[in-house]
């Protein structure tokens, strides 16, 4: 199954980076998600983990790191590190990983999954906050859909760093390559796409009668 994912998914949507393709094809996603949801670890679609949560599918997660074009030089903040699948992915292509996780359970699961990586440090703490103590970051990957990136998680890039999420655009979730350039985030929407949402991300809606 993780090699028809790879040829069927990554490989038919411009997911090109071939360090990449290598550690999805080497990481076993399936260890990655609850007993009972195994069969479905490389589906198209979101795997539900428990906690009201679910890992992005495959293909939104491959591509949104494909265009972070990722490197063994970079720092990465991971907001969303769920159960440790793609902080798993990360250590494979960079210098260090800061996952970020704000369920204590599925952070429990996480340090468990990924004891064996030494460049990956999981934290506990509000999605929304990013992590400030390791910035500055020259890659964020938050790994889910999200209604807004708050400012002071994009202060947490170095200068030239870069920013992938699912975000909407125009009403329609859309994965986003964002990069800072002058002090400034501007953003790329370069394909339409699923992503599982992420908690504390919400737009604040204002009441009409």
């Amino acid at each position: 199954m993780r090699k028809a994912m790879v040829v069927s998914q990554l490989r038919t949507t411009e997911v090109s980076d071939p360090h990449l393709i290598a550690a999805m094809s080497h990481i076993p996603r399936e260890d990655f998600v609850p007993a009972a949801r195994r069969n479905f670890a490389y589906a198209d679609r979101g795997v539900q983990i428990g906690e009201d949560r679910a890992l992005n599918p495959p293909l939104t997660t491959g591509r949104l790191l494909n265009m972070a074009r990722i490197t063994k030089a970079d720092n990465i903040l991971l907001i969303g590190a769920a159960t440790g699948y793609t902080a798993a992915v990360l250590a494979q292509l960079a210098a260090t990983v800061a996952a970020v996780e704000q369920n204590p359970k599925l952070a429990a699961i996480a340090e468990k999954n990924l004891a064996n990586y030494a460049n990956v440090n999981v934290e506990t703490g509000n999605l929304a906050e990013g992590w400030s103590a390791s910035a500055p970051y020259s890659v964020i990957v938050i790994d889910g859909f999200v209604e807004q990136i708050p400012d002071n998680v994009v202060d947490q890039l170095a200068p030239d760093g870069r920013i992938v999420a699912v975000i909407p655009h125009d009403g329609v979730p859309r994965l986003a390559l964002g990069r800072v350039a002058s002090g400034h985030v501007g953003y790329q929407y370069f394909a339409d796409g699923a992503g599982c949402p992420l908690p504390g991300f919400e737009v604040a809606r204002s009441f009409e009668f």
